[in-house]
């Protein structure tokens, strides 16, 4: 299996990935058109900042299974088109974070006590110590929007320094961030009305572009300092210079861009207030190992399918790692295809429900391998476990739980009910031990039998000769048959059986034991 890099990366990346038994193509800078034109020959791509990958390179990957980025941001890589393909993207959130932490200590205290500027003065032969009058950090409120492992750590370090650190996290409990010394607001304005600092620690989506602009920076403070190692684009450039001109905001330091490198006439850049590095936060020599490493480790896991670490599209596939669902996956699968096969009409909706507990909390998982089964029958492109529930929205599918409780006595079970504008059907199953998977229940009728090789299915009326008829039929053809389980009511009424047979049944055979009189809705499934 080979891996393209098309970034600058340590040398232990590559030698780890090597010593795995992967061949690894190193080819940094490489044109956007040459990337298009090899990819293709790849299961695995790593990238940093540099590479943006977009729709119409993942659109020419039929091979590939995951983009690597070493380090935290992934807004260089169209996650959106790469779930669409099922292509895993992964990164490397844990490499950077003390990095990235210090460094936005850095920009802290060099805004607190204006040491770029004073450096700069000095070199110039100036020696002005009012003009270049400073802060404490000491006593002083900072507020941290985002607190997840960078803004963690940022927390300790400026409680470190005496400040009175404040914070605001939608998913953080209040008893976790005054593990780290944070006093967790309920809203932003609050922080914006009590900071004397402010640094933001979220990633660019649609939620937080622009989320600091002219309205929030008018809220603030006066006088308030302003901190981005994040992300260009989460604070408004132009809203952010107008408050610096105004007094509103005495100074800014700026690690990333809304565009990157920025143009060189920049106005924020060029301001006297503001301080700037060229998005620097994870550029230390321990980082850059560290997501080298990482990021080795995490593909050649995931390719060997031992784990699943880091992925930002597939948090799915980490469920199914867990060895006490594996089986049930299997036999959501086979379930998906077996109603594939069956069904009449178009699809409108599916139902899912689930018994015990471990089926249950796992839900999310069997259902993609459900739809993994069933589109995989009626689709052409390549379906998996990631792109499953997406191909299945865009297909107008309506796919719902439903609780209550199950027939039988089992411990676990699965059912997927699917709704065409034809019928209503319902198919259950189980797992004995770890791997023998079953299905117990079609419909309404209870059975069991195995999801494996070619089966033939049909309905009847239940009265003598059925089955004698059709396995003389197949028995006339040279049909083995393997299994045989029966669902049904009573004499007269409506069964379902299912047989096993082990090669295949021309259409003629098909033809014949339909035109048996009783016998209707033959099918032939292969699982």
């Amino acid at each position: 299996m080979k891996i393209l890099i098309t970034d600058p990366i340590e040398e232990s990346c590559v030698n780890i990935l090597k010593g795995e038994g992967f061949e690894v193509d190193l080819k940094p800078g490489i044109p956007r058109d040459e990337i298009k034109r090899i990819i293709n020959d790849y299961v695995a791509l790593i990238v940093r900042s540099g590479t943006k990958i977009t729709a119409d390179i993942i659109n020419e990957a039929r091979n590939l299974k995951i983009i690597g980025r070493a380090g935290v941001g992934v807004d260089n890589i169209d996650v959106e088109a790469a779930t669409r393909r099922g292509i895993i993207v992964m990164n490397t959130p844990g490499g950077n974070t003390i990095s990235t932490a210090e460094h936005t200590m850095s920009l802290i205290l060099a805004l607190a006590r204006n040491i770029p500027q004073a450096n700069d003065d000095l070199k110039a032969g100036n020696w002005e110590r009012k003009k270049f009058m400073g802060v404490e950090l000491y006593g002083k409120t900072i507020g941290i929007i985002g607190l997840g492992r960078i803004g963690r750590e940022v927390a300790l370090r400026c409680k470190a320094f005496g400040m009175n650190v404040i914070g605001y996290d939608p998913v953080l409990s209040s008893e976790v961030a005054l593990k780290f010394g944070v006093e967790l607001v309920s809203n932003l304005d609050e922080i914006y009305r009590r900071s004397d600092f402010i640094t933001v620690h979220v990633p660019l989506n649609d939620e937080t572009r622009g989320m600091i602009g002219r309205e929030e920076l008018a809220k603030c403070k006066r006088g308030v300092r302003i901190i981005n190692c994040a992300r260009g684009g989460i604070i408004d450039e132009m809203a952010l210079l107008e408050a610096i001109e105004s007094g509103q905001v005495a100074g800014a330091a700026l690690d990333v861009f809304s565009e990157e490198p920025p143009p060189k006439d920049h106005p924020l850049i060029k301001h006297p207030k503001v301080i700037v590095t060229p998005h620097l936060g994870a550029a230390t020599e321990e980082a850059q190992e560290k997501v080298a490493i990482q990021i080795a480790h995490q593909i050649a896991d995931a390719l060997k399918g031992r784990a699943i670490v880091g992925a930002v599209n597939a948090e799915i596939l980490q469920l199914a790692m867990n060895e006490e669902i594996k089986p049930y996956l299997l036999l959501a699968e086979k379930i998906g295809l077996l109603h594939a096969q069956l069904l009449k009409g178009k699809l409108l909706s599916i139902r899912a429900s689930f018994t015990g507990d471990v089926l249950k909390n796992s839900s999310q998982i069997l259902i993609s391998a459900f739809l993994k089964g069933l589109l995989n029958y009626l689709m052409s492109e390549p379906i998996n476990y990631i792109n499953a529930p997406v191909l299945a929205k865009e297909m107008g599918l309506n796919i719902s739980e439903k609780t209550g409780e199950s027939w039988g006595n089992y411990t676990y079970l699965l059912n997927f009910e699917v709704k065409t504008d034809k019928e209503t059907r319902s198919i259950s199953g189980t797992c004995f031990g770890n791997s023998d998977v079953r299905i117990v229940g079609m419909d309404e009728f209870h059975f069991e039998f195995k999801p494996e090789g070619i089966l033939l299915v049909y309905s009847n009326i239940d009265r003598p000769g059925m089955l004698a008829a059709v396995s003389s039929i197949l028995a006339r053809s040279n049909i083995n048959i393997a299994g045989l389980s029966l669902g049904r009511y009573g004499v007269g009424q409506k069964a379902l059986t299912v047989m096993s047979v082990d090669s295949e049944i021309p259409q003629e055979v098909l033809k014949e034991i339909s035109s048996v009189d009783g016998i209707f809705d033959v099918r032939v499934v292969k699982l």
